[in-house]
């Protein structure tokens, strides 16, 4: 039987060899997001079907899926392909296998969850998973003629990995997105330290072209994408520096979260403040630990 590939019915399709881009409706901006297909002589393998993948519906061949993480933005066009086998990192299989478990990985507080869950279910189509396989750091997938190599990338979720198709000289980055946004490390599963950790670990991948969920197109150049990937790992810097400035009098965590050193003041969803707070309070802890700032009272802290 012929197989059907994607860039019969998928505008702005890219190949890179073995590989082809599907780029996301809005150039991959959230919801939406940027998905890869991988092809070998034996099977196909999709990775992170989008929610575009979800809204156009599935046109060519898919024998199992990968998934770079477990979010609600990477999984909803697994809702075309129900019966199909899905591989993840063993950190984030628990989020596949039960709406709970998801939910456990973010930590939101119960009146955002309650909400969350239903769009979860209604916008990103979540349906527990029936075939879920996992996998640990260095495993290597076999598609006949094209390897998948995973190399894990925790930070934003314990599980997050980066996979590299080394016949295409191709990384597929998942959220480590390259975005001037800069790093999420604001769930329960999610590390600062890893996070960081993980950046220098993207920069030793040898490839020619990275590719990332959200960003606007592949980024082709190793010393383009290093340039890239530094401006990303940057804006935690940014981040500390300007709570330090704002922190030159006493200010308390409530202080801190309301300032937004994270979102644009004119950004308004119901997550702002959880996050606001989550990523003060990460980095009050860091701040205090190495001396930076110090507590003044019950409730306030001070920069050095």
């Amino acid at each position: 039987m012929q197989r059907r590939f994607a860039t019969e019915n998928w505008d702005n399709a890219l190949e890179l060899g073995p590989v082809t881009v599907l780029t996301g409706q809005d150039q991959g901006k959230y919801p939406h997001g940027n998905s890869i297909l991988v092809t070998g002589d034996n099977e196909t393998i999709l990775v992170d079907p989008s929610l575009t993948i979800a809204d156009r519906g599935i046109s060519f061949d898919v024998d199992r899926i990968l998934l770079s993480h477990v979010h609600e933005d990477h999984i909803p066009g697994m809702s075309r392909l129900p019966d199909i086998p899905v591989l993840c990192h063993e950190e984030d299989a628990i989020g596949l296998t039960s709406l709970d478990g998801l939910m456990s990985m973010y930590g939101l507080p119960e009146e955002i969850e309650e909400e969350f869950r239903k769009e979860v279910l209604e916008d990103f189509s979540y349906a527990p998973s029936k075939r879920v396989s996992t996998f640990t750091d260095g495993a290597t997938i076999h598609l006949g003629g094209v390897n998948i190599e995973v190399i894990h990338t925790p930070g934003h979720t314990r599980g997050h990995c980066a996979f590299l198709i080394p016949e295409a000289r191709t990384a597929y980055l998942g959220d480590i997105e390259l975005s001037g946004f800069g790093p999420y490390y604001f769930d329960a599963w999610s590390s600062l330290e890893s996070f960081e950790n993980s950046l220098q670990v993207c920069g030793e991948i040898d490839a020619d072209h990275f590719v990332t969920f959200h960003h606007k197109w592949v980024v082709s150049g190793r010393d383009q994408f290093l340039n890239m990937l530094r401006d990303f790992g940057s804006v935690i810097t940014k981040r500390e520096l300007a709570m330090l400035d704002f922190m030159s009098e006493p200010k308390s965590l409530e202080e801190c979260a309301l300032q937004r050193f994270v979102y644009r003041p004119a950004v308004a969803t119901k997550f702002v403040h959880h996050v606001e707070t989550r990523s003060a309070q990460i980095h009050i802890d860091r701040m205090l630990a190495d001396g930076r700032l110090i507590q003044v009272t019950e409730s306030s802290f001070r920069a050095t």
